[in-house]
């Protein structure tokens, strides 16, 4: 039986493959490349479409022996679910709705779902609990949490069990330098501040410094992307032993400052790295920090990747291994 990761060939993605591929799980991906990119894909069989296409959904499902999904694929960026909320709706929401209802169709009952710290909205309390209050402050949250609501009323009519993994800022690349961060355009902290690093890039952007914070700025959780991966996999194996359908949050309990970054980042790559103060960005909470006490209990999930300067070097290794992303790689 066979794992299909859709998105399995963008950020997250490619390094659950990966992780699923070191299980010696037998693997299906499944990404448009809108975002993704066929290099990044180190395991299984590809194939390329998109998910509200029902006839290739029906494919994919009719040639292989499917027996959960880990359910990536999905537009993330704040700034452009705010501008273009449309978007988002169509994509995240109806290819959700079009993933679930093939699911149904062919008796797949258990997906793990990749979600996000952005159901919570600017959060009551600090660490953020799985019990917190939801209340997005932009329409990609919106989206993902409508997501979640569905798997549940699916669950309720048709018994399709789910695992929710709410989690904060991926960061770093696969130890084996083949797989890393590589988006156009770049919106995550680390990778743009390590393009300024590189000279790619004349500054690094500071989106707003009057936040009620230590030093003004925001304020994540960064978490090492194999360890993200990790805990998609042990969730598979959670809904394997018949658990019942759950919500977990994954983080490292310590957040970092933007300024506090962008020091690690200037010291772990020796470089002088320009910031540059900005407006703030419409729907950006001021501090996001996980509890994932419960995913550590229930789901066995230890990070092994923790310092944020260890999670900084894995990707400075990959981003100077590979300053055209993948494609310097589809070049060579």
């Amino acid at each position: 039986m066979a794992v299909l990761v859709t998105g399995g060939a963008g950020y997250i993605g490619s390094h659950a493959v990966a992780s699923l591929k070191e299980r010696g799980e037998e693997i299906v991906v499944v990404d448009n490349l809108e975002q993704g990119h066929r290099e990044a894909v180190t395991g299984g069989k590809l194939y390329v479409g998109d998910l509200r296409d029902k006839d290739f959904l029906e494919t994919v499902f009719k040639e292989n022996s499917i027996d959960a999904v880990i359910h990536f694929a999905a537009n993330s960026l704040v700034g452009e679910s705010m501008q273009n909320p449309g978007k988002y709706y169509h994509n995240n929401v109806y290819g959700t709705l079009c993933l679930l209802e093939k699911m149904i169709e062919h008796n797949v009952l258990k997906i793990v779902f990749s979600s996000t710290a952005a159901t919570y909205g600017e959060p009551e309390n600090v660490p953020i609990d799985e019990y917190d209050r939801t209340l997005p402050t932009n329409a990609y949250g919106e989206t993902k949490l409508a997501m979640e609501k569905m798997m549940k009323w699916f669950d309720v009519a048709h018994g399709l069990k789910f695992v929710s993994l709410r989690y904060f800022n991926a960061a770093g690349a696969h130890e084996s330098g083949l797989i890393g961060e590589d988006h156009n355009p770049e919106s995550h902290l680390i990778p743009i501040v390590l393009q300024a690093a590189l000279g790619q890039r004349p500054h690094i952007s500071v989106f707003g410094e009057d936040y009620e914070t230590e030093d003004g700025t925001c304020i994540r959780d960064y978490i090492h992307v194999s360890d993200l991966a990790d805990a998609h996999v042990l969730a598979v194996e959670r809904l394997r032993t018949g658990a019942d359908s759950s919500i977990y949050n994954l983080g490292n309990g310590q957040g970092f400052s933007v300024k506090q970054v962008i020091d690690i980042a200037r010291s772990v790559t020796e470089r002088e790295i320009k910031a540059v103060i900005e407006p703030r960005r419409t729907g950006d909470p001021a501090v996001l920090v996980a509890a994932s006490d419960r995913a550590r209990n229930e789901l066995g999930w230890n990070p092994k990747r923790d310092k944020l300067e260890d999670i900084i070097r894995s990707a400075w290794n990959w981003h100077v291994a590979n300053p055209q992303g993948y494609k310097g790689k589809a070049q060579e």
